[in-house]
């Protein structure tokens, strides 16, 4: 299958000719598309009048095939621009086997539209969390929500001297899974790096409340309620 998809695309760079993109076709189209709940695919167009796609954050050399279809090999795909009839939204579709089939795949979402992670990276942790927990609500298995992977990034942050971005990191983590001891475990932590011991003593309470074994929260609290 994938050998015939790259023969295809080798006899479409042989054979194609430059595709003319007109402005107002240029407008209409670049843009951002939501690939997944937390991926995009961003379609821009470069100053010889060539198509540019950024997927996952790569570029994927499309090849044009006409003004509104093209294939990447990075994605295996072949794509194509249609405008949803009824409201007017631009999509990109997968074109497959049976080419009558319309599907409206991955929309073209509003200007300055970005997904969770890109928040996350951008330190937008109130935008951040919002894209989270609507991920966890439409899918709570999601790949795009884990919480060792966020208590993961939380104590890369600290070991940076990034305390402050860690907390937030970790504060998502806990509206996430807030039935988790290990999530209050890492704020309280956190929060002894920045000398905060009120933040860090509730962390820690809270941590017991889930897991009353945890040796070190433990400690920590009878300790604090001592002073």
């Amino acid at each position: 299958m994938k050998y015939s998809f790259l023969l295809f695309v080798f006899l479409i760079i042989s054979c194609s000719n430059t595709v003319n993109y007109t402005p107002e076709f240029k407008a209409k189209t670049e843009g951002t598309y939501l690939y997944s709940l937390d991926e995009t695919i961003e379609v821009s167009y470069n100053d010889k009048n060539e198509i540019s796609v950024l997927w996952r954050g790569v570029d994927v050399r499309p090849i044009a095939i006409d003004q509104n279809t093209f294939t990447s090999v990075e994605m295996n795909k072949k794509l194509r621009f249609i405008k949803h009839p009824e409201t007017n939204t631009m999509y990109l579709t997968d074109v497959t086997e049976d080419d009558n089939k319309i599907a409206y795949d991955y929309k073209k979402m509003p200007e300055n539209f970005n997904v969770p992670s890109v928040h996350l990276k951008n330190k937008n942790y109130t935008e951040a969390l919002k894209g989270y927990l609507a991920i966890q609500k439409e899918d709570s298995t999601s790949v795009y929500i884990n919480e060792y992977h966020f208590n993961k990034y939380g104590y890369k942050l600290m070991r940076d001297e990034n305390y402050k971005d860690a907390i937030e990191v970790l504060k998502i983590n806990a509206a996430l899974y807030p039935e988790s001891d290990n999530v209050y475990d890492s704020l309280g932590d956190a929060y002894l790096k920045i000398g905060d011991s009120l933040n860090a003593f509730n962390n820690f309470k809270k941590s017991l409340e889930f897991n009353n074994g945890n040796k070190r929260a433990k400690r920590f609290v009878e300790a604090y309620n001592k002073a």
